[in-house]
């Protein structure tokens, strides 16, 4: 059976950076098993497959799927399935200039906009699934230590004026760490042997860091996702990692009430600079709503033989 596919580079307006994504928009007839392979034959960090939806109300039911296993939410993996069907469907110069999609996925109901310009999708942002979960601060010093020992930095290396390092999800866990400037960051590296000693001890598979030194008047944060999915990988532009983290932040801001944006820069060290736009609603002093969006760009499109 031959199914089509559909690449897509994430959070960038120009080909060959962001985050890539393939997309099957027609999954019909596929198991979970044969998706799991076809993930694993393209091997980026996440695969969508499009199918009908269960509930009519919505638009697709939606399975993403890393080289190793499915997951419930992520962020570019949304926004690159909606840029792909927006770019298929195609829309008339004369028509609404934006349309919201409602994906079924295993967190939840996703809802992503898309915004045209003369017909074609240039713009997409979700609503984070669920609500913005925090887990406790890990202040203790051996932590701050097990943590950037983990990413071959010192506990110098970590800041912690704003916060200690703290796990935040909006429907897919971060531990969210602060480094003091970019050299950490670009410093910065996964020592496996320490980082499964840590994985065993603390539980974390995902360590978020970010700066505030962009080195940009433009840019709020730089970033930098490691994650272990069966194997120890960085990730170029990490959508649900940065909800998380701009909802974290908003709840640590002094303002008890408002709409909090963010511009977040990631990818550069690998190669692949990336552009964010998240944004947080907060109301009597609870984070109520994260949003994150960002540009996308098809790059190449075929065909899969699948049995």
């Amino acid at each position: 059976m031959r199914y089509r596919y559909h690449t897509v580079d994430v959070f960038t307006p120009r080909r060959f950076g962001g985050n890539q994504l393939a997309v099957l928009p027609e999954a019909q007839g596929l198991s979970g098993e044969q998706m799991q392979s076809i993930a694993r034959e393209f091997n980026y960090a996440e695969t969508t497959f499009v199918l009908p939806p269960e509930n009519s109300a919505n638009d697709a039911k939606v399975r993403i799927f890393t080289p190793t296993r499915e997951i419930p939410f992520a962020g570019h993996p949304n926004l690159g399935t909606a840029h792909v069907l927006s770019a298929i469907s195609g829309v008339s110069e004369h028509d609404e200039p934006q349309r919201t999609y409602e994906f079924e996925e295993l967190a939840g109901i996703v809802s992503v906009r898309v915004r045209f310009e003369q017909g074609f999708p240039v713009y997409c942002e979700l609503t984070a699934p669920q609500s913005l979960e925090l887990g406790p601060e890990m202040s203790w010093p051996s932590d701050v230590a097990a943590v950037a020992d983990a990413v071959s930095l010192s506990s110098e290396d970590i800041f912690t004026g704003s916060h200690f390092p703290r796990s935040a999800s909006v429907g897919l866990p971060f531990l969210c760490v602060e480094v003091r400037d970019r050299d950490a960051l670009a410093r910065s590296q996964v020592r496996v042997d320490k980082w499964m000693a840590y994985l065993q001890r603390a539980g974390y598979n995902a360590i978020h860091l970010y700066t505030r030194d962009t080195g940009s008047d433009d840019v709020d944060f730089r970033c930098r996702m490691y994650i272990n999915l069966g194997g120890v990988r960085e990730d170029p532009a990490t959508g649900s990692a940065n909800c998380a983290l701009c909802g974290l932040l908003a709840s640590l801001a002094p303002e008890s009430t408002g709409t909090f944006e963010y511009q977040i820069a990631q990818g550069i060290e690998m190669g692949r600079p990336s552009v964010l736009f998240a944004s947080v609603d907060k109301r009597d002093g609870a984070v109520t709503e994260v949003r994150i969006g960002g540009a996308s760009v098809s790059v190449a499109e075929g065909s899969i033989e699948v049995g």
